[in-house]
């Protein structure tokens, strides 16, 4: 990890001049440290908000696979342009992951909360086979496989919690 924290970062008007590049770093939220993966779940989060209420969930599933396609291209350009596959700052991965969590997640806040907290702690720690995949796919898909698979593991969590009646 002490070895990310020293990466350079770009700047905001480097992000800015292309469509791939402000995407792969989440809108600007993954140039924000400490903990940018964070910070571009949490705009995620927020931006759900409202595309939840004005959008059905025929529109979402099809918005989500869209930012998921797109993001492996859009990453994967940032970072054959950076130099770096996987920096530190390309937060869209969280982003389209999470909003995959909260698209199949009860919709109290109590539950996305939740569900935030454990797709965070799946994406930090990485267990296997999430840390095999990171550590070995150093492309567009490699960079949004391993949080696909953080989403995976919340949602295993979440239908456990949401069986045993956690959220009613």
């Amino acid at each position: 990890m002490r070895a990310r924290a020293r990466v350079a970062f770009p700047s905001f008007s480097w992000i800015s001049k292309t469509p791939s590049r402000f995407v792969a770093f989440g809108l600007g939220s993954g140039l924000i440290r400490p903990a940018s993966g964070t910070w571009g779940t949490l705009l995620a989060w927020i931006l759900w908000l409202p595309a939840a209420h004005w959008l059905g969930d025929l529109a979402l599933g099809l918005l989500i696979a869209l930012a998921i396609v797109y993001g492996c291209w859009a990453c994967h350009r940032a970072g054959q342009e950076l130099g770096e596959p996987d920096h530190v700052g390309m937060v869209w991965d969280e982003m389209a992951a999470f909003w995959l969590v909260l698209w199949l997640v009860p919709s109290g806040w109590v539950a996305q909360l939740c569900a935030f907290v454990l797709f965070r702690v799946f994406d930090i720690v990485k267990p296997p086979p999430i840390r095999y995949f990171d550590a070995r796919m150093k492309n567009g898909i490699g960079v949004m496989w391993d949080d696909l698979l953080a989403a995976a593991y919340a949602l295993l969590v979440m239908a456990i919690a949401v069986r045993m009646g956690a959220f009613q």
